[in-house]
Order: C-alpha cells, then structure tokens, then sequence
C-alpha cells in the first residue's frame, strides 16, 4: 500500500499549497485598498477555495492513515 501512502501525500501537498495561494490572495486583496463591500465579495470567493483546499488536504491526509493501515 505504499502507493496510496504517496498518493496521499501528493494529495496533502496539493491542499497545503490552494491554502497558501488563498492566504496570498488575502493579503493582496487587502493590500489593494479596495471598498468594503469589494474587499468582502473578493474574501468571499477566497473561503470556497479555502475550504476546497482544507477538504483536499484532509481527503490526503486520510489516504495517507489508511495506507499506513493497510500496509
């Protein structure tokens, strides 16, 4: 089951970096002086892809204990 341990891994990796890309987003999108109203839509759209990243994440993360189980 090493392959699943890896392909979980990956998986992980791919979430850990949709979370940094949002946290750089964030802060540009701060950084830009936008309105109120503008910034809190642009920070809106940021939380699907945040919570798309963390379920990503945990999806690899439970490859990675089931095939650490299995093996």
């Amino acid at each position: 089951m090493d392959w699943l341990i890896w392909l979980g891994a990956a998986i992980s990796v791919l979430g850990l970096v949709g979370l940094v890309w949002c946290i750089l987003q964030a802060m540009k999108a701060r950084r830009a002086g936008l309105a109120e109203d503008a910034l809190r839509a642009r920070l809106q759209q940021l939380v699907a892809y945040n919570l798309a990243a963390m379920g990503l994440s945990g999806l690899g993360l439970m490859a990675v204990i089931v095939g650490i189980a299995l093996a």
